[in-house]
């Protein structure tokens, strides 16, 4: 049940991301963030092996999709970075740039269900409760 609820939290995420972007198709053009595409592309990543972890029960593959998350974690810092520079240099793009920073929240949050996923995948094939210890680098 906390899997499905998860996974219909991505869906929603999914949704205001698709809102984002409608509304940036209607404003004229104003460069995305540089790290927005790679967080998409890691946020994906993430999303989908943590649910071939689920439906193979695979455990590595489930601490994989965790230990990515603090990669997503970073480029969503550094993206708030970005926007407070682009904001002070076109503070007439403020509602564009605005959108583009939610979008990257949106990203940030459906890794996080993506690790949640991960999580209750190692909990259900190990019975050991990962969530908040840290993850560690790979021997």
């Amino acid at each position: 049940m906390k899997i499905n609820n998860d996974i219909e939290r991505i869906g929603d995420l999914a949704v205001n991301i698709a809102e984002r972007a409608l509304f940036l198709c209607s404003k004229g053009p104003v460069e995305a963030p540089s790290d927005l595409a790679e967080m998409r592309a890691k946020a994906l990543a993430m999303l989908m092996r943590s649910l071939d972890a689920l439906v193979r029960m695979d455990t590595k593959c489930a601490r994989d999709v965790r230990a990515s998350d603090d990669q997503v974690d970073a480029l969503n810092r550094k993206l708030f970075q970005e926007f407070a520079a682009a904001v002070r240099r076109n503070p007439d793009h403020v509602e564009c740039l605005l959108s583009y920073l939610s979008v990257g929240r949106h990203l940030e949050r459906i890794a996080d269900y993506a690790t949640n996923i991960a999580e209750d995948v190692i909990y259900l094939m190990e019975e050991e409760i990962v969530r908040h210890k840290p993850t560690l680098p790979e021997a």
